[in-house]
């Protein structure tokens, strides 16, 4: 991607990132919630996660023309509608859906973040995000044994996490208007 303003550009759809930021919190709070909740009820709590993520994500790459944003959308998007086709994926299935979707997200947000270092201290938040995003879907798939009812608390802490950081992120981004006029 060239040198374009991405802090910018970003700056001015922090909301979208906010409520990406939210959508894994609502998810992650939920999957605490209910420990005990059925395969079918965790797939499609996930896949209304990922459709609004992905659909957020999309539609801001489109707006800001940072088309690696554009591509976690439509990976998250493409997620989403899959758990919803495939309602009844048995839970290794769900835990390869979620480990993959989990490392693409990540390594895009890893590069979205190294672009950002031009311009916004506190890109790491992003660049946390997508390792921590990288590492759980490794770790998804290193122990697929587990099935992805049995990891419901690491599949949670992930979302919350990967939440707060988006959320940290977005009101960064959010006062950067501010800051760059000040300057």
């Amino acid at each position: 991607m060239p040198d374009a303003p991405i802090a910018r550009a970003l700056a001015g759809h922090w909301s979208s990132l906010a409520l990406r930021g939210v959508c894994a919190l609502v998810f992650g709070i939920l999957s605490f919630i209910w420990p005990g909740l059925s395969l079918a009820t965790l797939v499609l709590i996930w896949g209304v996660y990922a459709l609004i993520d992905g659909t957020l994500a999309l539609v801001a790459g489109f707006r800001t023309k940072i088309w690696s944003l554009a591509f976690i959308g439509l990976i998250g998007v493409l997620a989403g509608v899959g758990a919803f086709v495939y309602p009844g994926m048995t839970a290794l299935v769900l835990l390869y859906f979620i480990a993959v979707w989990a490392i693409i997200t990540g390594m895009f947000a890893i590069y979205i973040a190294i672009h950002l270092r031009k311009e916004l201290t506190g890109e790491w938040m992003l660049a946390l995000a997508g390792v921590l995003s990288a590492v759980f879907g490794v770790m998804l798939i290193a122990r697929p044994g587990a099935g992805a009812l049995a990891v419901v608390f690491l599949i949670a802490g992930y979302a919350v996490a990967f939440g707060v950081l988006l959320l940290s992120l977005a009101f960064k981004l959010k006062g950067l208007p501010d800051r760059i006029a000040a300057a």
